[in-house]
């Protein structure tokens, strides 16, 4: 059985507050697994801890309890970061190098060098889209183009695991459809995408599980289709049923009223999971 590409156990942080006789739990006694191969969406309100939970994982913060891991090894080891991607949500480049340029200058800092660098930039323009604008300076660049460079740098040593924080933050439509397209064809070159986003209907699309933070805990977790399923209802599909069943099926449909056309566990959306799960239960009244 493979290593599972992100696997926190127990991870709990404590951020202590300046001139103050306290403390703020940013992430409370976590457990998460990120299968190899799956695209997973961590979800989340402001100050639910994503943000956190992320910087945990790519061993940029360390956790006050827990162990955070990546294929196995522990990630506040460098090694770990090796085989990992990374697009922040507000990345920031020098806007004075051409695109070309910055994908050459994160190839060099993972090593690359000569004819392999080369080819590879020419591979990863071609990805995104941005061939036509290799020679442009990124201060000439829009929003939709910066997140695509953005995923080009992310991808530039060919990582096993990309994480993504809010990857379409600020793109239009078509590009933010681009990009999922992108999500997609990586999974199927079997790159593990770990991504958080606001944009519940596109991790509807795309993502196989999803994880939902409150107030630092772990509030839903689980497979998409499971998780959007409604509990305690039935939808009824039939297909080269006799007629002789048929009749007997919607004779009883008449008899109450309704009529049968599909049978399956009918679904939420994941939007409405999501206000669920992170809308505090109101206070009971004092008698």
């Amino acid at each position: 059985m493979s290593e599972p590409a992100v696997a926190l156990s127990d991870v709990t942080k404590v951020f202590p507050v300046p001139f103050h006789r306290r403390s703020i739990v940013a992430v409370r006694d976590l457990n998460l697994e990120v299968a190899s191969g799956q695209i997973y969406g961590l979800l989340g309100p402001n100050g639910s801890g994503k943000s956190t939970t992320l910087k945990i994982i790519l061993g940029l913060v360390t956790p006050t309890r827990g162990h955070a891991k990546i294929f196995g090894r522990d990630s506040d080891e460098i090694a770990s970061r090796e085989s990992v991607g990374f697009l922040p949500e507000n990345p920031y480049f020098h806007k004075f190098l051409t695109g070309e340029e910055t994908l050459k200058f994160y190839g060099k800092l993972c090593g690359l060098r000569g004819a392999g660098l080369k080819q590879r930039v020419d591979d990863m323009l071609s990805l995104v889209g941005l061939t036509s604008a290799r020679d442009r300076r990124l201060a000439g660049y829009s929003k939709g183009m910066l997140q695509r460079i953005g995923l080009a740098q992310a991808l530039i040593q060919e990582p096993a695991l990309l994480v993504l924080d809010e990857p379409t933050a600020g793109v239009d439509p078509a590009g933010a459809r681009d990009i999922r397209d992108l999500i997609l064809d990586l999974k199927s070159h079997g790159i593990t995408v770990l991504l958080s986003s606001h944009l519940l209907g596109q991790v509807q699309e795309i993502c196989d599980r999803v994880g939902i933070l409150a107030n630092g805990s772990l509030v839903r977790e689980g497979a998409l289709r499971d998780l959007l399923g409604v509990e305690n209802q039935t939808q009824l599909i039939l297909q080269g049923a006799s007629p002789q069943f048929l009749a007997e099926i919607e004779a009883q449909a008449v008899r109450s009223g309704a009529r049968v056309i599909e049978r399956s566990h009918p679904r939420t959306s994941l939007e409405q999971l999501f206000l669920e799960a992170t809308d505090p239960p109101d206070p009971q009244p004092h008698e």
